[in-house]
């Protein structure tokens, strides 16, 4: 941890296991991807391992053997992008988080959700999350997804905030890998499907357990 607190005008947001708790939503996607294939069982750490490996762009093949890989991806984020709709949660004291963040930066929120802004604002608004962020970038606003930086780019210049002066915050490798493309602060949480060590190795300025470790470490 560092000794002084960290002094950013924006923070750019992850939503998956960083703002809601997703993990009923991969579960459900699993469920479903594999009943269609006609593999009612299956290994219960695929419903981790799957979205982790598709976050990172890495093939699947080896996890879903003897079944088309691509009829099971389709049915897979199907199911997930209609399970986070009603699936999803947010974390325990996320919107008390917010609020306390809200008054020391700028937010904003990305995600690599391949679904239309308006269907995170209206999850987000669900919850009365939605007025914390100036704006909301998902994979269809960009060419490139995280670990591209792009996305946090284009949200910092929505922001009207540099990039250098943005904190990065997000569960996953990706997350960190995509704030320190875009020159800016990182901060991974322990929330989410990544363990310690992955995040450790990405080298972010923080590692917490949660998002509602942050205020305390922002000017």
């Amino acid at each position: 941890m560092p000794n002084r607190k960290l002094k950013v005008k924006g923070i750019l947001l992850d939503l998956d296991d960083t703002i809601v708790d997703s993990r009923d939503a991969y579960r459900e996607a699993a469920r479903t991807a594999f009943a269609a294939m006609g593999q009612e069982a299956f290994d219960i750490k695929l419903v981790t391992e799957i979205p982790k490996r598709l976050e990172q762009d890495i093939p699947i093949d080896d996890l879903v053997t003897e079944i088309d890989v691509k009829k099971f991806l389709v049915v897979y984020l199907k199911a997930y992008y209609q399970a986070t709709a009603v699936k999803t949660k947010p974390f325990p004291n996320v919107e008390e988080t917010l609020r306390r963040l809200s008054e020391k930066a700028r937010l904003a929120l990305t995600t690599r959700r391949n679904v239309p802004k308006k269907e995170v604002m209206e999850e987000l608004a669900k919850f009365g999350l939605a007025g914390y962020f100036h704006n909301v970038v998902t994979s269809l606003d960009t060419q490139n997804p995280k670990p591209s930086p792009e996305a946090l780019i284009k949200c910092s210049r929505q922001l009207q905030v540099k990039i250098f002066e943005c904190l990065v915050v997000g569960d996953s490798v990706v997350d960190i890998r995509a704030g320190k493309n875009a020159g800016a602060k990182t901060v991974g949480v322990l929330s989410g499907i990544f363990s310690r060590e992955e995040l450790e190795r990405e080298n972010p300025d923080l590692i917490l357990e949660n998002i509602n470790k942050l205020p305390e470490f922002l000017e």
